[in-house]
């Protein structure tokens, strides 16, 4: 059976791809961080459907503690599957902040960093020797690395693009062992992230979008889990966009 470790799929887009990849007959392990009841709530969607699912907590900011998770995933692997590895990691968790380039603080730049570049090349790193060869990593970036607004996103952006970077890098690098990576850029959503969007928000994104609405974290995850699929076996080390036909 393939496995799938989602980060941050108690919520939005890592939800999405849990659901969707379960409904494919995928064996899920999602992440939360602070907030279990929603995790809990996937699993059970997951398991009245005839799936299996398991939450793990998990701080990407804590590098010290990848260790101690890898091993928790290797037990959850053992006692829910039966097996020592799994298939298919997307390094989906993340936070938002908007502030301009004059006013960010050191503080705020090493959280971003943490999150979104540090915290996901270490989990990654201790990660792969648990994958399956033939296996799939999937980074998820942002499109505001191609569209730049004056908007406070400058670190958020440099980070996800270095993400992209580092796309090309784990396919290199994990060649040998038949490893894909690939990393998927959405656009704008109507999700809780980074606050929410108001309707004024909406209306804007609509009108510059040439399907004329906000995305959806329901139309990411199943791009994910179509990228994760035999049908996606041939597209490696690509950055995928996802935007509707946001500012083209």
């Amino acid at each position: 059976m393939k496995i799938a470790l989602v980060t941050g799929g108690n919520r939005g887009v890592g939800k999405s791809t849990a659901l969707t990849l379960a409904k494919r007959g995928v064996g899920i392990i999602l992440t939360y961080n602070s907030h279990s009841e929603e995790a809990e709530a996937v699993v059970s969607e997951i398991e009245s459907a005839g799936g299996k699912a398991v939450a793990l907590r998990l701080d990407v900011t804590k590098v010290v503690s990848f260790d101690g998770f890898a091993a928790q995933v290797s037990q959850a692997l053992e006692k829910q599957w039966g097996q020592k590895t799994f298939d298919y990691l997307v390094n989906n968790a993340g936070t938002a902040q908007r502030t301009p380039i004059k006013d960010v603080s050191e503080e705020q730049f090493d959280a971003l960093v943490d999150v979104h570049f540090k915290g996901v090349f270490f989990l990654t790193q201790r990660l792969l020797p648990l994958m399956a060869d033939g296996g799939h990593v999937i980074f998820v970036s942002s499109a505001l690395t191609r569209l730049t607004y004056p908007a406070g996103v400058a670190v958020y952006a440099a980070v996800k693009g270095a993400i992209e970077v580092l796309t090309r890098y784990v396919a290199a690098e994990f060649a040998h062992r038949k490893i894909r990576a690939n990393c998927v850029a959405p656009g704008a959503l109507d999700t809780d992230f980074a606050g929410g969007r108001t309707d004024e928000q909406r209306k804007m994104i609509g009108e510059h979008t040439l399907l004329g609405r906000i995305g959806q974290a329901e139309d990411i995850g199943p791009l994910i889990a179509a990228l994760l699929s035999e049908d996606s076996r041939w597209v490696n080390a690509q950055r995928l966009e996802a935007t509707g036909g946001l500012t083209i």
